[in-house]
């Protein structure tokens, strides 16, 4: 009965909202703890977005709030969800990095009809439970298959995998075995770590005294990814001959701080802050402009796109959620990152995968994810698994 009454209280308030002249955009994301970068950097895409573009979309003013979840807490994002929903009268939600915390306002989504767009949260199946979900970053399964099919061609034929043992985790894990054995490798062996871990001695031992030709890791960002990274250089596993392959483990906010071990790491990703293109040389250095010491990474140019998504939205649709869906659903637009286009039964963005490997730029001495090779037009190779 309790969720019955939430349901009619939001539906009806969102609705008295639909002609508002102001759009109201939510953004849950963390900003506190040891994931707050990913808020901070959010927030600074959507300015750079807003500084673009102008806060308004069509006729309408854009306003953004921004509630803090402080990490993987689902029971506080759907709250935090709620009181945007029923007491900001929000049109609109977006942010969400992790997948628990997105999951935990499907339900709510669907009774209000609020469209809501994901900048990183990555595991396949949650689009699956809300049509009014939209991702403007990428899936594990999307990074992950074309990185086995390149590893295999280029003559890695074993391979460990190490995912921290969480949804995500276990998506890089099912994605990149399936495609690796697919081409004819082996996966020697699966480590799953637990997510709340900080030492990953143990977990790269293992991994060394199986020699395989590589392996294929996934953590969530921050910390962890920098934990792991740290610790298979120091243990001497590049000097051993096993090559390290991820995704977003030498992402920019981590990157100087690995130091010439990093160099030679090869990962595959949706995003470069080195991608040559003049519109990503105008975001990234818009971005330092505005705020000095920032670095574009994936969460920024998630963050970036989300925010072109919702303008697109509310230009043809105002508050209109199911209106403002068919406007998006097949949308094309180009990004800093590449050509992106949404797909309209997945509503994840079909993109360019680039195959990077780390160097020092030679202009700026600074460590980069050089862009090698090039995926075009790869969509969420996930949702029908």
């Amino acid at each position: 009965m309790k969720s019955a009454v939430l349901g009619a209280a939001i539906a009806a308030l969102c609705a008295s909202a639909s002609w508002a002249d102001t759009i109201k955009v939510g953004v849950i994301a963390e900003f506190s703890g040891p994931f707050a970068i990913y808020g901070k950097q959010y927030k600074e895409a959507i300015e750079v977005y807003v500084a673009k573009h102008g806060n308004k979309a069509g006729e309408h003013k854009i306003d953004f709030i921004y509630k803090d979840v402080g990490g993987a807490n689902p029971d506080l994002a759907k709250t935090l969800a709620q009181e945007l929903l029923i007491r900001e009268k929000v049109d609109y939600l977006a942010g969400f990095t992790f997948t628990p915390n997105a999951l935990a306002v499907a339900p709510l989504i669907d009774q209000s009809e609020t469209p809501t767009v994901i900048f990183n949260a990555a595991t396949s199946a949650i689009n699956k439970g809300s049509r009014y979900f939209l991702r403007s970053s990428y899936t594990l399964w999307q990074v992950s298959v074309p990185l086995a099919d390149w590893a295999y061609d280029r003559g890695i034929k074993t391979v460990v995998t190490a995912v921290s043992d969480y949804g995500p985790g276990i998506d890089a894990e099912k994605a990149f075995k399936s495609a690796f054995e697919k081409k004819g490798g082996t996966v020697v062996d699966s480590i799953r770590m637990p997510v709340a871990t900080t030492d990953f001695t143990p977990f790269i031992q293992r991994v060394r005294g199986q020699s395989p030709n590589a392996v294929f890791a996934f953590l969530p960002g921050g910390p962890p990814t920098f934990g792991f990274t740290k610790t298979y250089n120091e243990n001497g596993l590049a000097a051993a001959g096993i090559r390290f392959l991820g995704t977003a483990e030498t992402e920019e906010s981590n990157l100087q701080a690995l130091g010439d071990a990093a160099i030679g790491l090869t990962t595959a990703y949706h995003y470069s802050g080195a991608h040559d293109s003049e519109l990503n040389r105008e975001f990234t250095k818009t971005l330092a402009e505005k705020f000095p010491g920032a670095v574009a990474n994936w969460a920024s140019v998630g963050a970036y796109d989300g925010t072109h998504l919702i303008y697109e939205m509310v230009k043809a649709a105002g508050s209109d959620g199911p209106k403002a869906l068919e406007a998006v659903k097949d949308l094309k637009w180009e990004s800093p990152r590449g050509p992106l286009e949404m797909d309209p039964e997945t509503h994840t963005v079909k993109q360019s995968v680039y195959i990077r490997e780390v160097e020092r730029d030679n202009d700026t001495g600074l460590l980069v994810n050089r862009e090698k090779g090039v995926i075009a037009t790869v969509g969420d190779l996930g949702w029908t698994q």
